[in-house]
């Protein structure tokens, strides 16, 4: 019966787990490792017993693993944290990853292994775990210092990136070429789903979440979460992604609901049982044999990750203006792989692109990194002070300059707030962009359907694009206006910079002021349009029904104006109340 062997090897890697775990935590040294141990005890590969009797207990337990385990780090994300992490996390994070993509791609190719392992090495050695280095600094406690906040900006930007990087593999493996016309439609379409997922779910689930919580009960409100998160899972693998983006997603939608302290506090056991389990299963598919057969690639990978991630993590940060003692505590601090990694490593064995050795290996350097990463961090500061007793004074006072000049240049009174007024309009024009978009591109998916629905009543293939189409353009309208109000206001703010007061200057140049702030979103909206078009070719109808339409819908802008302005404006409104929540501290 499979029923009775899943229980059997559950009870099996449960018992074990719990046995190692234990005496790790005795020893303390990272419970992680524990887990990994136990999967390499109990594993096919480890003799002279073969304890698992169903390899596919193993899948399923790597499946359930990744969803709670990316679901807890998207309940970790917050979209507040990722707004004042600051340029620091953002270079540190591109730096990192740019470099180490390259270095393990470069490292692979020189052991001539093949094209795929060494791009996959590549993305695997780029992400730092971010589980491994939260336990580490807390039980260092050192989690509040200014270098530890930093490492935290950095590993929300990384959890991102690695996101879109599963995605870009995904489509590389599928093709079996890397190729630049393909890569930027993976992060086109990626960048959509993530924005228009995140917008509608910030919109709708904390709201459903908040519902749920008026009954009191836990049981019912512990049921809700488990049934959004895979619900949404199923949405994410239905459209053809990682569910790795489908459970970070939902985690970090999740994050910015009222009763975020109640979600936590339910899901921490199941979280902490599946999270073991993930481990496990990664220890489940290491063969001990490959740390003597690839111990020189093992050893010249770790040393990769310590060196390569200190270089790169700490050149961002210096970069960005930090001093070199934190940059090097940076640095230091990130030099290991982890959860990110055996996902990525998975990916590949999944796909049947990369070579069974590649994911042992990668236990491997994951496992020793792990043990040095407390190490490594206690060893920052006077590492630090000695490096900076050895550098040059010419080299030394060189650096103290850049920080200096770069504190100096940066905006600071109504500039600083000049800027984050633009990027704020900047930011809503690109949302409600990609809003439109989605409208559109949901349109092509149910066209197939729609054009059956409609095939006996009306057969004129024409006609029925001419009603997809024009359904959307209608779904899209507010957007559209709120796109082109809000064009019209950066417009009138960048000519008030440029051209000066609008008092002032002239009959010309106020006529001029006047035009342009006119013009520019104008042309904007058309060029909009004229990229709308091109997306839906495949749903766009005859050249005379399109006119039709087109003027169809600038009569009813022209009607019903302030009635879109006015949906539009209660959507935003929800959203930044959503956003602007205090979480409840009592759940």
């Amino acid at each position: 019966m499979h029923g009775a062997e899943f229980i059997q090897d559950l009870a099996v890697i449960m018992l074990i787990a719990g046995v190692v775990t234990i005496v790790f935590h005795y020893f303390r040294q990272p419970v992680v490792l524990g887990y990994i141990l136990a999967g390499v005890i109990i594993g096919p590969h480890t003799p002279p017993f073969e304890l698992i009797q169903d390899d596919r207990t193993i899948k399923i337990v790597a499946e359930l693993g990744v969803v709670f385990l990316m679901f807890s780090l998207g309940l970790e994300f917050n979209l507040k944290k990722l707004s004042s992490v600051g340029i620091t996390a953002f270079i540190a994070a591109l730096a990192e990853i740019f470099l180490m993509t390259w270095i393990g791609y470069e490292i692979g190719m020189y052991f001539k292994w093949n094209t795929m392992d060494s791009l996959f090495l590549g993305a695997i050695l780029a992400i730092s775990s971010t589980t491994i280095i939260v336990k580490a600094l807390d039980e260092l406690g050192m989690k509040n210092e200014r270098f530890a906040q930093l490492i935290f900006g950095i590993l929300i930007v990384e959890d991102i990136l690695a996101i879109g990087m599963i995605a870009l593999l995904s489509g590389v493996a599928m093709n079996g070429q890397i190729d630049a016309g393909d890569v930027f439609s993976t992060v086109g379409k990626l960048s959509l789903f993530m924005i228009v997922a995140l917008i509608l779910g910030l919109l709708m689930v904390p709201r459903v979440l908040a519902f749920v919580a008026r009954f009191q009960s836990n049981e019912v409100f512990l049921i809700t979460v488990l049934g959004l998160c895979f619900g949404f899972c199923l949405l994410v693998l239905q459209l053809e992604y990682s569910i790795a983006l489908g459970a970070f997603m939902i985690g970090a939608i999740m994050s910015e609901a009222r009763h975020m302290h109640l979600i936590e506090r339910l899901i921490a056991p199941i979280r902490d049982m599946f999270s073991a389990l993930f481990f496990v299963g990664v220890g489940l598919l290491f063969n001990p044999s490959v740390l003597l057969t690839y111990a020189l690639p093992i050893a010249v990978i770790t040393i990769a990750v310590v060196f390569g991630k200190m270089f790169a993590c700490g050149l961002g940060t210096f970069v960005a203006g930090n001093d070199g003692r934190t940059s090097l505590r940076v640095g230091m601090g990130l030099s290991q792989i982890g959860e990110f990694s055996f996902i990525i490593a998975s990916l590949g064995l999944t796909l049947q692109v990369t070579s069974e050795f590649l994911y042992p290996i990668v236990v491997a350097v994951s496992a020793v990194t792990t043990l040095l990463t407390p190490y490594l961090i206690r060893l920052a500061d006077p590492l630090s002070l000695r490096v900076a007793g050895m550098v040059p004074a010419r080299l030394s006072r060189a650096a103290n300059c850049y920080t200096e000049w770069l504190q100096s240049v940066q905006l600071h009174g109504d500039r600083a707030m000049l800027a984050k007024i633009i990027l704020r309009i900047v930011l809503q024009v690109i949302v409600n962009c990609a809003m439109t978009a989605a409208v559109f591109v949901a349109g092509i998916y149910l066209f197939g359907v729609i054009e059956q629905s409609l095939e006996s009543s009306i057969a004129d293939e024409q006609i029925q694009k001419a009603i997809v189409w024009g359904g959307a353009l209608l779904i899209s309208l507010p957007f559209l206006i709120a796109t082109y109000r809000k064009l019209k206001a950066l417009s009138l703010l960048l000519l008030e910079i440029t051209l000066g007061a609008g008092g002032s200057g002239g009959n010309f140049r106020r006529g001029l002021r006047c035009a342009l702030v006119e013009v520019i979103p104008l042309i904007s909206i058309l060029v909009i349009l004229l990229l709308i078009a091109t997306l839906s070719v495949s749903i766009l109808p005859s050249g005379e029904m399109l006119f039709l339409l087109l003027i169809a819908a600038a009569m009813l802008t022209a009607l019903l104006w302030r009635t879109f302005v006015r949906w539009h404006t209660r959507l935003q409104i929800a959203l930044f109340e959503t956003l602007n929540e205090e979480v409840d501290e009592k759940s």
